[in-house]
């Protein structure tokens, strides 16, 4: 079933860009905006987590953690962090856990060639773990601005 508004947001554990253990239950008590994104150092991934890194301080000024998960691996997450200097964590989902249980992962098709990879999508979750927003067009150059609703 996908998850929709309202939903409990599904628990997660994955390695972020350090090589630390980032868990759904670390935030109990905080708002996370969880985006996911197809490819780390692409352009309109590369455009979204600059929106969201030029935005950090409004972010944490209004309760949000923010978390960025690709299937890219730890490795290719400390370039892409470091390259941006991203202030927040790039979970590493190497083995589809997360988007296959947030729905994400889905078929593509880009120039006639179909292939499975994951919908650029955010979700707010809030202070209970419950789903409070599903973004699933996101403005990727705008995003922050989308999700503090500015």
């Amino acid at each position: 079933m996908a998850l929709q508004q309202g939903s409990p947001a599904p628990a997660f554990e994955a390695k972020d860009q350090n090589g630390n253990t980032v868990k759904l239950s670390d935030f109990a008590g905080k708002k996370i905006v969880l985006y996911f994104y197809p490819k780390d150092d692409t352009p309109g991934c590369t455009a979204q987590a600059c929106s969201l890194r030029d935005n950090y301080e409004a972010m944490l000024s209004r309760g949000y953690v923010v978390l960025g998960v690709s299937v890219d691996d730890e490795k290719s997450h400390r370039k892409f962090a470091d390259k941006y200097e991203l202030p927040f964590p790039l979970l590493a989902d190497t083995e589809h856990r997360m988007v296959e249980d947030y729905g994400v992962w889905v078929e593509k098709s880009n120039y006639g060639r179909t292939y499975m990879g994951i919908a650029r999508t955010t979700f707010v979750i809030d202070e209970n773990g419950t789903i409070q927003e599903i973004i699933q067009k996101v403005d990727t150059k705008n995003h922050a601005t989308q999700i503090l609703g500015e």
